[in-house]
């Protein structure tokens, strides 16, 4: 990219972000992302294989960004995920919902909540209500106005990262490493 193409991210990582990783990591990966979408499913072992691998030397950021006119389940797997993170669940919610994109019904979700062991009488409370639903949409149209288009969407230490899958992870490992 030359200096006129560079996208800077633009909303800062705060307190509604998923994170893991060392805050001082050398390299930060920011994901936008939808459970919904195949291209977000198609790179999520990887990313996971990378964030595991260096895990003491990358930081991971989730932010939500569904589809919502695209993907029908993808801001209710969005919802199970903030319910499960208000559980301190939120990273194992996360693998699951991208591991079965297909299963994202209600009933995949309560399936899910079980799997990682979520308070189901809590979970089921915070479904129901959308008490997550409000936020996740402002977030995303917050994003929208910020320039995310779409999903996958990748920034790495503060730059629009525009590929994904191994070609990512290999741009992440040299910056770690080097």
């Amino acid at each position: 990219m030359n200096e006129a193409e560079t996208v800077r991210l633009t909303v800062p990582i705060n307190e509604r972000d998923h994170i893991i990783g060392p805050a001082d990591a050398t390299v930060t990966v920011v994901k936008y992302g939808d459970y919904e979408c195949p291209a977000c499913y198609r790179t999520h072992r990887v990313i996971k294989k990378m964030t595991g691998e260096l895990l003491d030397r990358v930081r991971l950021v989730y932010r939500h960004f569904p589809l919502v006119n695209v993907h029908p389940h993808a801001l209710r797997a969005a919802e199970a995920a903030e319910a499960a993170a208000a559980q301190g669940k939120f990273w194992e919610m996360n693998d699951l919902l991208y591991l079965n994109p297909g299963e994202l019904e209600d009933n995949g979700l309560r399936k899910y909540a079980k799997k990682v062991g979520l308070n189901m009488e809590r979970f089921e409370h915070d479904m129901a209500s959308g008490v997550y639903a409000d936020q996740i949409l402002k977030d995303r149209y917050f994003s929208m106005n910020h320039g995310i288009t779409g999903t996958p969407t990748f920034f790495v230490n503060d730059l629009l990262y525009p590929m994904s899958g191994m070609t990512l992870v290999e741009a992440v490992k040299a910056l770690a490493e080097g």
